[in-house]
């Protein structure tokens, strides 16, 4: 096997991956929480000094990952995953620096929708 071979057997198997699960929805859920942890610019130190309040982004950015991870973990609980990822992302502009400067919280709102909105491949009939 060469390694074009090896290269368009690899692209179909990720794509075959992709096309059984919110694929697109759980990593915009990554890029969101990936922004609002990076962007609160908040030292883990000092987030844990501070209390509740200092871990504001730690945690909806943490919840954003999570969300994305478990989008693509288990399919069956996209409902769940990404009302629950929206619902970090809107909690997010309150806690952290408006959201990861809305970056982070309009990335987490677009892939907890996706996430919702997608659904498994349907079986045609022909």
């Amino acid at each position: 096997m060469d390694a074009r071979a090896a290269g368009v057997a690899v692209r179909r198997t990720f794509r075959a991956y992709r096309r059984t699960r919110p694929f697109w929805g759980g990593l915009w859920l990554l890029v969101g929480g990936w922004l609002v942890l990076r962007l609160s610019m908040v030292p883990a130190q000092i987030a844990v000094a501070a209390g509740i309040t200092g871990l504001g982004g730690w945690i909806t950015g943490g919840g954003m990952i999570l969300c994305g991870l478990a989008a693509w973990a288990a399919p069956s609980q996209r409902y769940v995953v990404g009302v629950v990822g929206v619902l970090l992302a809107i909690c997010s502009l309150l806690v952290s620096n408006l959201g990861g400067l809305f970056v982070g919280m309009a990335a987490g709102i677009l892939g907890g929708a996706m996430t919702l909105a997608w659904g498994p491949k349907r079986v045609s009939r022909a």
